[in-house]
């Protein structure tokens, strides 16, 4: 049986903490991919560059890590309000030989009452909570990944700044490529 870590978001952009909590995932925990699976729309309609510069951002973000980085284009196809219960069962019979373990990090332990279906995620898939620096909880495991505020990013970009060590050179000289406009916060 496969292993496959889900590691999704709006990746809006995709910075240096997405590619750190994967690298992390796939040298601590018996997986063999990882999938960045970018979210299609914003369940809670926040403005995103389009799906496709978001997907190319996180297939430049992995150029560096090998096969078992993957990006998945499964939330375009997936239909429904962009909820992960609704990826969880369009991937789960697509891949009935993967086991499926869904990434998040401590930061978002909070907000997760608010999911659609929290209760049947867990049953369906291995929830990894990774340890977010300023958010420490028994759940998470590992040391605090760094804190990297994609609201920052987003307003660096807005104002003609390169968000220098905090996304990777090649995502940042795709975006200046694409001239794409991030809308700040």
């Amino acid at each position: 049986m496969r292993h496959v870590a889900l590691l999704g978001g709006s990746f809006n952009p995709p910075h240096v903490g997405h590619l750190m909590a994967a690298l992390y995932v796939r040298s601590t925990w018996p997986i063999d991919e990882v999938w960045l699976v970018p979210a299609f729309d914003h369940p809670f309609g926040k403005a995103l560059v389009p799906f496709d510069d978001r997907v190319a951002l996180c297939e430049r973000l992995g150029e560096d890590c090998g096969p078992w980085f993957k990006v998945s284009r499964a939330e375009a196809e997936v239909g429904g309000e962009g909820r992960t219960i609704e990826l969880l069962e369009y991937l789960l019979p697509r891949h009935p030989d993967t086991r499926f373990h869904f990434v998040i990090g401590s930061d978002i332990l909070a907000d997760l009452p608010k999911w659609k279906a929290w209760d049947r995620i867990e049953t369906l898939v291995d929830v990894l909570v990774l340890h977010r620096a300023g958010y420490p909880s028994p759940r998470a495991f590992g040391p605090p990944i760094v804190e990297v505020s994609s609201t920052e990013i987003r307003a660096a970009l807005s104002a003609g700044q390169r968000p220098e060590g905090l996304v990777p050179r090649r995502v940042i000289e795709l975006i200046e490529e694409r001239r794409l406009v991030f809308s700040s916060p």
